[in-house]
């Protein structure tokens, strides 16, 4: 009788039309819960969070200190090169990530006690922590990425990943919702003294969890990892043309993306005046919620019609919602609200197409190599790259003390990459490969009709 009336969860359905045996099932419940850890782990400890904004201008971090920290993680993703050898050539995903994941996730813990070393006036010590502690955190972390995400391709079949991967986003989606406005909370009402202490002792501890419900997954090889030279598989990689078009593509808008913004948090702050429990609600929780009814579309979307179709609708969308900031005035929240809700209904579905095209451009056999490979070469090309430009371009005009006025060097530095992101999308995303012959026209039509 029990069974009888037990809810079907949209996971079993996947499940139950993939025909997965019940241990593959447990272990993709277990990288689900991973997942989830692991977003709310990254609301408190990643580059470019409120706390860890609000920790480094505590420190005194200026706009190049900004746009080091969030480049930092993305400059040690060259880690992942050697890791995913080592992958191939043990066959220990589990053990890496509850060794050196692991020790990655812990070092967080001690981020908000460095405020503690602010004992001499004037002292560098603090911040120069921030940064070695950062880099240190991030290039161990570099083994996560390799481990998990192929991990998770070997246990889920290709024609069930889009949906799977939506709806493990609208579930996470919903989690940083929740704990987003908590985090706000702490940040606003706790002492100075000891609110990063506990900000991220919970953040960091959420990391170990992440790391933790990987002991308890299966790991599942589709196809016997090859053991050839690490040279030999990246020319391999690099003469694979759908997986070449896709880096070069989603390597150009990282760039473009991050140019404006790993500095719209630092400047809704600083030149907006807003608070963290504003940032939060405007901007976190306001792109959970568009998230959450998003994204369960565009996995239909996507295993329907395709990643390429998927991926140009979310890249034309999501190119112009930073403009929205060109509006921004001192106090006024509509900016950073609209850009997050209407953001996030189209930056949903470009990060979902990403990561499916990345599956399957990727062979079985030599998915970690190409896997770090688009991550070293996005991250450090992309990421990093952009975010030194911009955190440049900022403090350059700042020492030339130009854009002055109400259309100052953060809408310059906005629209430069507004235009950017744009004309890279209408370049780059049409000559990709599509999984079937749907057409973009045809994509539009299965929207609107709910297909």
């Amino acid at each position: 009788m029990r069974n009888r009336f037990r809810r079907i969860s949209p996971f079993d359905n996947l499940y139950a039309e993939a025909q997965l045996p019940a241990p593959v099932r447990r272990g993709l419940n277990w990288i689900l819960g991973g997942n989830l850890f692991g977003t709310l782990h990254g609301i408190v400890c990643g580059g470019g969070t409120a706390a860890l904004v609000g920790l480094a201008g505590m420190l005194g971090a200026g706009d190049m200190e900004f746009g080091l920290l969030v480049a930092i993680p993305q400059i040690a993703a060259l880690m992942q090169i050697p890791f995913s050898l080592l992958v191939n050539r043990t066959h220990k995903r589990k053990i890496y990530m509850l060794t050196i994941g692991l020790v990655s996730r812990l070092l967080w813990m001690f981020f908000g006690f460095l405020p503690l070393l602010s004992r001499v006036p004037e002292s560098q010590l603090p911040l120069i922590t921030l940064i070695a502690l950062l880099g240190i955190s991030s290039i161990l972390g570099s083994v996560i990425n390799v481990c998990w995400f192929p991990w998770f391709s070997d246990l889920a079949p290709l024609r069930i990943r889009g949906r799977w991967l939506s709806l493990r986003d609208t579930l996470t989606a919903s989690g940083s919702l929740l704990f987003g406005l908590l985090v706000a909370y702490l940040l606003d009402v706790l002492p100075i003294d000891s609110k990063y202490i506990v900000i991220f002792l919970i953040g960091g501890g959420l990391g170990v969890l992440d790391m933790i419900c990987f002991a308890f997954a299966p790991e599942v090889w589709t196809a016997k990892p090859k053991k050839d030279p690490m040279h030999k598989t990246i020319l391999e990689a690099l003469r694979n043309k759908p997986f070449m078009k896709l880096v070069i593509m989603w390597t150009a808008w990282c760039f473009t993306a991050n140019l404006s913004g790993s500095f719209l948090t630092p400047y809704a702050m600083n030149s907006m005046g807003l608070t963290f429990m504003e940032i939060t609600i405007y901007g976190t929780v306001a792109a959970s919620v568009a998230t959450v009814v998003a994204v369960p579309r565009w996995g239909r979307t996507l295993d329907r019609f395709g990643s390429k179709n998927v991926m140009l609708i979310g890249c034309i969308g999501a190119s112009l919602t930073p403009a929205f900031y060109l509006l921004s005035t001192p106090g006024n929240i509509w900016p950073t609200l609209l850009h997050n809700v209407v953001g996030a209904f189209f930056w949903s579905a470009s990060n979902l197409a990403a990561n499916s095209m990345q599956l399957s451009a990727s062979p079985d056999e030599s998915r970690p190599t190409y896997i770090a490979l688009f991550s070293c070469i996005t991250a450090l090309v992309g990421v990093a790259l952009g975010t030194l430009c911009g955190g440049w371009f900022l403090e350059w005009c700042n020492a030339a003390r130009l854009f002055t006025g109400s259309f100052d060097r953060y809408k310059v530095l906005i629209l430069l990459s507004v235009v950017l992101r744009f004309a890279f999308t209408l370049l780059l995303v049409p000559p990709m490969a599509n999984e079937n012959n749907a057409t973009l026209k045809d994509a539009l039509r299965g929207m609107v009709k709910g297909e």
